[in-house]
């Protein structure tokens, strides 16, 4: 139940009717109390409170006051009385519902099994869908623990109809087939298996599971030879067509989990669904790894060409010293007789001869673009050629753009010659050359034959067509058929907008006419732009100079001042709480909030004592949220090893259960604060990412520009009071808006963002436009501040701001772009909101490489509009500026204490597997939730006493953080024993 409730909420919820009152006649005391408690919880709940605590003490008062009774007396009302059971009779006559039945429970389980667990994918849906039927048909619910019976028997059900439902669709082939899988090697047929099913003893199975390697010829080679394993099996391409992506992602985890021994001990139909499930999604899982590699390979030449060209140019210069010399001299000669002849002026300085070494010199060697041109063709040529006739053969590729028809032709045309060892493509062969060769490099590629005709030679084509088909494959114009990253961008876009196009425009609170659209925006920015115009010169911090083409000269903000008695406060949390350890913190937040309840095994029994999982989760949890592995935290604890703990990892511990948990300390959080120490609650949150090392044999760990060294960015979601309401692992290239998109959209938490404040990278323009569409509202810290240029709604407006004159734009809105794809953005950000792709693939088609894409431009137009409101109200007030600075603050402060967190192994993520990374991201993500969460009760125990509280200052209550760790050992026990000894000397035999 709801723990906090304002007065308005209150008045709503809990104010009993006339025809409510009259139930109390002839009830007095606890007895009046309790069962006017007892029916307004009914008719908010749908069910009686479990217990007194349940109901907060501010509901308990108010009823009270309309009751007439003292609030102690509320405590002697007896729950468990037979008084109390009529009691409940005569609510549930009066609100017309009745207990529930044994009919009841089989009706509710097959509903749940048919509508609800096949499409809802958070933690506790079901049980959610399961109340609202109950409240629907007018049934009180039963007992938490038996609703989730009945929750657990609806998943069962589903699971077996569908593990059924598949088995009847694979043909008697299939079925071999994907039993072959199973069956070890026969070099290693011989060999034991171990007690968990993962001994030495090998199989296709286990060779499919290995993540694709580092970037290279040889790791291509290798997954392409699991996806012809993977094809030859010939599955039904509509084997999964009806079933929800998060069940068929569901499935192939625990296949991923399940050792040979366990799925053989499975019934067929189950062992077959896994793995069918498993090569699916597995297939699709190596077709956007090739084309990763593909991506990743034309980047890679290009970049380590022209790195090697700037080195030799820098090498060349530093060498022959003496030519920048001969330069000035020749330059200083010409400028000084310019109506002189060469011979007279420039040959007395440097001599003819010379002059001619020094052209043909430069015409050896050639300009930048063509040494840069012959690297990467000989790069290619001596190594990576090899791969493209396997990409060709294995990926198919396809565009919706006639544009990108030209690069389809080609890719054809490479393929037609695969196994040809002609250097130049014959005369009479179709080139496709518009839209595969830039212009400006055609000099290089086209060679000019003996009869004065333009030959292509194949390698400097294949090259261009490659170049070409990266950057159409990172804006999605084209796509590949299987594929799930490169897939057809279509498919991202809800299939039924027009059908249900009103309750998706009425989901996103936008209105469904555009041109109500666009004139609440066009006034909103007239508004805007007339607020900063007229404050400017009232404006201290703020002023705009009109030399270097205009721009704005902001005052940093004055240092707040310091905190007086924080310090003193920290110093008690640490009297009080020295040396906690980190692992006790974990304990402590289980108890309270239920961590290890969220992990629940992929095996359909589940046979370990639960206080014995328990531990042994917390050990791995701490293990892996501190990086220092499950081995060395099995070798502290008696009883445990490091067998027991990889069980347990393996089988329980996975992304979906980690996001749930994280979710449940941070609610906890959230209603443990108290609002006379924390003040009320936050609807803003803060987002940043930041780099960690990481091996590098798989796709994800890439060089970091911006912070150098190859790692990989986790982007974390900090709200004001730094709890962590998401978490997302991304390579160093990827985008922050899209990430931050992300987070805010698909956290579990019970806080609704409202603001989401980023860093100068976390926006653009088409993340202005979509956080908009979307509700809530984008406030990045802008680097740039001083060269933004601000759009007026029409260039006439102009004379009515003539002091932002040296900062507007050059142009003005166009608003028709806007209205014309109005309806395509929205369908975007309904895709967006709806989860149906990932968020990154969805904004790879609006980034400048695919400027021509109207919808991007509309996106573009909408996002100027947005930008220039946002700088008219940044620059307009300090405490705008200020708010942005401080939850930037908060999520700097989140990024310090991670490297407290995480210590082990210095801080790297020890692991190519890329599910086993996301896994310590969230387990560190939860170990640092959970110490918000203890230290926010550590804090509100300090400061309980009314005289600590009167001695905390503004500035205290500003700065009150519980990101602090003076107190936390997260490194456990250190006993020294003197007179333990090692054993090193030899031993002589007897």
């Amino acid at each position: 139940m709801q723990q906090r409730w304002t007065i308005d909420e209150l008045i709503d919820t809990w104010t009993l009717l006339p025809t409510e009152t009259d139930l109390l006649r002839n009830k007095t005391g606890p007895t009046r109390l309790g069962f006017a408690v007892m029916l307004k919880a009914f008719q908010h709940e749908g069910r009686f409170p479990y217990n007194t605590h349940e109901v907060p003490e501010a509901v308990v008062e108010y009823v009270a006051r309309q009751v007439g009774v003292a609030t102690d007396e509320y405590r002697d009302f007896n729950w468990r009385s037979r008084n109390s059971s009529y009691q409940r009779q005569d609510i549930r006559a009066f609100c017309g519902f009745r207990e529930f039945t044994t009919e009841d429970a089989g009706t509710l389980t097959d509903w749940l099994s048919q509508s609800v667990v096949p499409h809802e994918t958070r933690s506790g849906a079901v049980t959610e869908a399961a109340l609202r039927w109950l409240r629907e048909n007018g049934i009180e619910p039963p007992s938490p623990g038996r609703l989730q019976r009945f929750v657990d028997a609806a998943e069962r059900h589903y699971d077996l109809r569908l593990c059924q439902t598949i088995h009847n669709r694979l043909s008697t082939e299939h079925r071999a087939g994907l039993e072959a899988l199973l069956r070890p090697t026969a070099l290693e047929e011989d060999q034991p298996e171990d007690h968990e099913g993962q001994g030495p003893r090998s199989s296709a199975l286990q060779n499919l599971r290995t993540n694709s390697e580092k970037r290279g010829v040889e790791s291509v080679e290798e997954q392409i030879e699991k996806l012809r394993l993977l094809r030859r099996l010939q599955l039904p391409q509509a084997l999964f067509a009806d079933v929800a992506p998060h069940v068929l992602t569901r499935y192939r985890e625990r296949a991923s989990n399940e050792s040979p021994s366990h799925f053989r001990a499975q019934t067929p139909s189950v062992r077959l669904t896994l793995l069918a499930a498993f090569c699916v999604a597995r297939m699709t899982e190596l077709t956007d790894a090739l084309v990763t590699h593909l991506v990743d390979m034309v980047h890679h030449i290009n970049v380590k060409a022209e790195r090697r060209v700037e080195r030799n140019f820098v090498a060349e210069f530093r060498r022959v010293h003496n030519k920048d010399r001969i330069l000035e001299r020749l330059l200083e000669a010409a400028l000084g007789n310019p109506d002189g002849t060469v011979r007279e002026v420039l040959f007395p300085v440097v001599d003819e001869q010379t002059l001619r070494d020094l052209l043909r010199e430069y015409k050896e060697k050639g300009g930048f673009r063509q040494q840069v041109h012959t690297i990467v063709r000989g790069t290619y040529r001596s190594h990576y050629r090899r791969m493209i006739p396997w990409l060709l053969t294995e990926l198919s590729f396809r565009s919706n753009n006639h544009r990108h028809q030209p690069v389809i032709d080609a890719l054809g045309l490479l393929g037609r010659y695969v196994d040809s060892n002609a250097r130049i493509y014959p005369y009479e062969e179709h080139i496709p050359v518009g839209g595969v060769i830039d212009r400006n490099i055609r000099d290089l590629i086209l060679e000019r034959g003996p009869d004065g005709g333009m030959r292509v030679n194949r390698v400097n084509y294949e090259l261009c067509v490659l170049s070409a088909l990266r950057d159409a494959l990172r804006s999605r114009e084209i796509w590949v058929i299987g594929a799930d990253k490169y897939r057809d961008p279509d498919k991202d876009l809800p299939q039924d907008f027009e059908a249900r196009k009103e309750s998706y425009f009425q989901a996103l609170r936008q209105p469904q006419e555009v041109d109500t659209f666009v004139q609440g925006l066009e006034q909103q920015l007239k508004d805007a732009l007339v607020m900063l115009h007229d404050g400017l010169p009232k404006n201290p911090g703020v002023r705009v100079v009109a030399r270097d083409g205009g721009r704005f000269v902001v005052t940093p903000l004055t240092r707040q001042p310091d905190p007086p008695f924080y310090d003193t406060v920290k110093g008690e949390v640490g009297r009080q709480f020295w040396n906690t350890q980190l692992l006790d913190v974990l304990v402590e937040v289980d108890r309270r909030a239920g961590i290890t309840p969220h992990f629940k095994s992929f095996m359909t029994r589940e046979n370990m004592p639960r206080d014995q999982l328990q531990q042994r989760l917390l050990l791995c949890l701490y293990g892996l949220g501190t990086n220092t592995g499950l081995k060395r935290v099995a070798a502290g604890q008696d009883g445990v090893g490091y067998s027991d703990l990889k069980y347990v990892r393996r089988h329980y511990i996975h992304r979906d259960a980690l996001r749930a948990a994280n979710a449940a300390v941070v609610n906890a959080t959230l209603a443990a604060r108290r609002p006379d120490i924390w003040g009320e609650g936050t609807t803003s949150c803060a987002s940043d990412a930041k780099k960690y090392a990481a091996w590098d044999g798989n796709l994800r760990t890439q060089r970091s520009i911006r912070y150098g060294g190859d790692g990989v960015m986790i982007y974390w979601h900090v709200e004001r009071r730094a709890s962590s309401i998401y978490s997302s692992m991304k390579s160093c290239s990827s985008s922050e808006v899209a990430a931050m998109i992300e987070g805010v959209l698909r956290h579990c938490t019970s806080l609704s963002v409202e603001k989401n404040y980023v860093d100068t990278h976390g926006q653009s323009e088409p993340g202005f436009a979509f956080t908009h569409l979307l509700g809530f509202k984008l406030m990045p810290r802008l680097a740039d501040i001083a060269h933004q240029r601000l759009y007026l709604p029409n260039m006439a407006f102009a004379a009515q701001v003539p002091n932002l004159a040296a900062v507007q734009a050059q142009r003005s809105i166009r608003w028709d772009l806007i209205r014309q794809q109005y309806e395509p953005m929205v369908k975007y950000a309904t895709a967006l909101r709806l989860g149906l792709a990932d968020p990154e693939a969805i904004l790879q088609r609006f980034t400048r490489a695919n400027a021509q894409h109207p919808t991007y431009a509309a996106l573009c137009e909408l996002g100027k509009v947005l930008r220039t409101i946002f700088v008219c109200e940044y620059l307009h007030r300090e405490e705008v500026r200020r708010e942005i600075h401080e939850g930037l603050n908060v999520i700097e402060t989140w990024n310090g204490t991670t490297n407290f967190i995480f210590f082990g192994k210095g801080g790297e993520i020890s692991t190519n597997n890329l599910e086993a990374q996301e896994i310590s991201m969230l387990a560190l993500q939860l170990l640092q939730n959970s110490l918000v969460y203890v230290n926010t009760l550590m804090i509100q125990r300090v400061l309980g006493s009314e005289t600590w509280r009167q001695r905390m200052t503004a500035e205290d209550w500003r700065a009150l953080s519980p990101l602090m760790h003076h107190h936390i050992n997260p490194y456990g026990e250190f006993k020294l024993d003197l007179t333990r000894r090692l054993k090193l000397e030899v031993e002589v035999d007897a």
